[in-house]
């Protein structure tokens, strides 16, 4: 009989030469345990994914109660499910007053899908802009924005009459003109290794876009639902998106994303033709209840209120000769090396003798990335970090 492990290498689709190969029993908090009992401290979140930590009582206690009650019953939109309904409410009661219409879908990649093709109709035009290093998800279209051409060259043709233009770039944004139907932005860029936006940059993309008759889209897939301390990133940079697009933290580990804007933009999807955005598994009365279980976690746990000390305390104990700079915004943090090679090490060291889960990012790979859940205590971050010096001196 083949192990997991066996059937793993043999039968599962692989995206790297050199998958982790953690085989996880459970998890549980901060933590996951793998097959030998050993516990592993993730610092990652899955990847911003586990903001309430791994398997939050509420939220397991939300799957089981749905669960009770019924599965899916039929493609997105048609019949009136408590789950999506509530859910979309309470989000709404998180946003400005104009975010008032929910498209639910299963990933981050597919809620970017939708708000690309909802802008398209909208406006009436085609030209789409994102940033350079920009990474907004993988499927042809989301792939088609992101900005960084390695990931892009070996699917060639995508989308047409995409343009990148630099991130903080304040002349960039005479590239916006009246043939642009929307520009993509993170609101705190992710994969480029946590790049925060210079201020009034935002306000001046909003202004922008407001005089040219372009949508606005805010990608806050890896930096909503608290992560930067406030519930949405945007909220502290003083714009407002016509479209919001967010996935990851949102499910509570369940897997989920929503793009969300207007009544009047998000109508476009009603006519010619007719359900001119289509998903069979989107809104997901699982996945809803355990989102709307999340929501409620952050919101009643008060857990926004600390995560800008918590991010002080890592700045101030990750200390190291070694280590160029620590940059941020709430608990997305890179931590900057000289390079991948010396990066690298102190991972893989991390890992194999600390028991510490961490990683680099997609178009940064100098920078040591920490997205702990939100819930990680002050004796857990002094664990971390003495974990993390003590891998850093084993390799520098």
């Amino acid at each position: 009989m083949l192990t997991p492990r066996q059937l793993f290498l043999r039968h599962q689709a692989q995206t790297s030469d050199f998958p982790l190969l953690l085989e996880i029993e459970r998890a549980e908090g901060v933590y996951m345990y793998d097959t030998t009992g050993r516990r592993i401290l993730d610092l990652i979140s899955g990847i911003g994914v586990s903001n309430v930590g791994h398997r939050h009582p509420r939220v397991i206690q939300a799957i089981q109660n749905q669960l009770d009650k019924y599965l899916h019953l039929m493609v997105y939109g048609e019949l009136v499910q408590a789950p999506p309904a509530e859910l979309a409410y309470a989000l709404h009661q998180t946003l400005p007053e104009h975010l008032d219409s929910v498209y639910f879908t299963n990933s981050g990649a597919e809620a970017i899908e939708g708000a690309l093709k909802l802008a398209k109709r909208y406006t009436g035009r085609t030209e789409l802009i994102s940033c350079h290093n920009a990474y907004h998800g993988s499927t042809h279209g989301a792939l088609s924005i992101t900005g960084s051409e390695g990931f892009k060259n070996s699917y060639r043709p995508l989308l047409p009459d995409v343009r990148h233009i630099h991130f903080n770039e304040l002349a960039d944004l005479e590239m916006i003109t009246e043939r642009t139907a929307a520009v993509v932005v993170e609101t705190v860029q992710g994969e480029a290794g946590v790049r925060v936006p210079a201020p009034g940059y935002l306000p001046a993309l909003r202004r922008r876009c407001q005089q040219v008759g372009a949508l606005l889209i805010l990608d806050e897939i890896q930096c909503g639902f608290g992560r930067t301390g406030s519930f949405w990133a945007f909220e502290q940079f003083g714009v407002e998106p016509d479209i919001l697009v967010c996935a990851k933290g949102m499910g509570g580990g369940m897997p989920i994303g929503a793009f969300i804007s207007s009544q009047p933009i998000m109508a476009g999807f009603k006519t010619n033709p007719i359900l001119g955005h289509c998903t069979t598994f989107g809104g997901h009365p699982v996945s809803c209840a355990a989102s709307l279980a999340t929501l409620r976690v952050i919101q009643e746990e008060n857990l926004l209120a600390d995560v800008h000390e918590k991010a002080a305390r890592f700045r101030r104990l990750l200390q190291h000769p070694a280590i160029r700079q620590v940059r941020g915004h709430g608990l997305l943090m890179a931590v900057e090396f000289d390079s991948f090679a010396v990066l690298k090490p102190i991972i893989d060291h991390a890992l194999e003798h600390e028991g510490i889960l961490t990683d680099w990012f997609l178009f940064c790979d100098n920078s040591l990335r920490i997205a702990p859940p939100l819930t990680i205590t002050v004796d857990e971050i002094e664990e971390g970090c003495a974990a993390l010096l003590r891998a850093i001196a084993s390799c520098c």
